[in-house]
């Protein structure tokens, strides 16, 4: 290229330049070429992150046991709870159908007279039985031998026309089956007070045994005092006049066949079908029916089992 001038040659190298950074112009007859970036000038592709798999948490089914398991007051007059073996469709209390919630757990309880074996029973979906045999430990109930006769003939005629359909609302009231977990919990006192008559403790006239006591009295040496629930249930019966023997009566139904009444009542704050919390006001303390001074009279029942609320609580606080 000597001859051309210093500034030609410059030209013709500028010319070079451009064209290798990416000139537009095409010779003609010619395709042309493929764009090329400058990848210093370009963001990095960025790659997209895997879609993780989605999976529900499913709450794992607590394994069921292979044999009763239970606890509670093994006593005449106290009380078990418990579950059943897994896969049982059916569970007895020696002749006594329980009943099983979804989990297999139950509730069964002792009379006061109750013998000094027992026996849960499980029938299983193959047809197989599992037994566990119970020791009910006998109590040494509050026997007071008298040396009178007792007082011959039943109750009048006059009388048993009050007392019958009396007796046909209690009945009622406790054949109700109210959905209530109350049975699960810890029973609390309805309330505090000396313990002015104990369960089970009964008069023999010469011989004959009179009716035992079916629950526990609480007297708080006046009238009005305000007592509250023991456990959850739902009122089964809440009456609006005083019975003959009870006065104003009150039953909450806890569940599984467990019931309390409340006997001689001044006033009932809840009404029948009213569901009740424990540690709820429900009433207050009275005399009326056949009570010889303001106390609380509280009974519990497990079908036509009669049991001991000391049982439940434990010791007065």
């Amino acid at each position: 290229m000597t001859g051309q001038s210093a500034a030609t040659q410059a030209a013709l190298a500028s010319a070079v330049a451009i064209a290798l950074i990416g000139c537009s112009v095409v010779p003609a007859g010619q395709a042309p070429p493929e764009t090329v970036r400058n990848t210093a000038d370009m963001q990095p592709a960025r790659s997209q992150p895997p879609v993780p798999e989605i999976r529900l948490a499913v709450p794992a089914t607590p394994a069921r046991p292979e044999a009763f398991v239970f606890d509670g007051a093994l006593e005449q007059g106290g009380w078990l709870r418990g579950e059943a073996p897994g896969g049982a469709v059916s569970a007895r209390l020696d002749d006594q159908e329980l009943v099983l919630d979804r989990e297999g757990r139950f509730f069964a309880a002792f009379d006061r007279d109750s013998g000094p074996v027992a026996t849960l029973s499980a029938t299983l979906a193959d047809g197989r039985t599992i037994e566990s045999p119970l020791t009910v430990a006998p109590r040494d109930w509050n026997i007071e031998r008298v040396n009178v006769a007792r007082r011959a003939g039943g109750a009048s005629e006059s009388f048993m026309r009050i007392r019958r359909p009396e007796l046909a609302q209690i009945v009622a009231a406790r054949a109700v089956d109210a959905p209530s977990d109350g049975w699960r919990q810890n029973f609390i006192w309805p309330v505090a007070g000396r313990i002015s008559g104990r369960f089970g403790s009964q008069r023999i006239y010469r011989g004959e045994p009179g009716s035992y006591h079916s629950g526990i009295d609480i007297a708080t040496g006046e009238s009005g005092t305000p007592f509250v629930a023991p456990a959850d249930g739902v009122v089964t019966l809440a009456t609006d006049r005083p019975f003959s023997l009870e006065g104003y009566l009150l039953i909450i139904d806890h569940g599984m066949g467990l019931n309390s009444a409340f006997l001689h009542m001044s006033d009932i704050a809840v009404r029948e079908g009213d569901r009740v919390r424990q540690g709820q006001y429900i009433g207050n303390i009275g005399s009326s029916g056949r009570a010889t001074g303001p106390h609380l009279h509280w009974s519990l029942k497990w079908r036509d089992a009669r049991l001991d609320p000391l049982l439940f609580t434990g010791p007065m606080p």
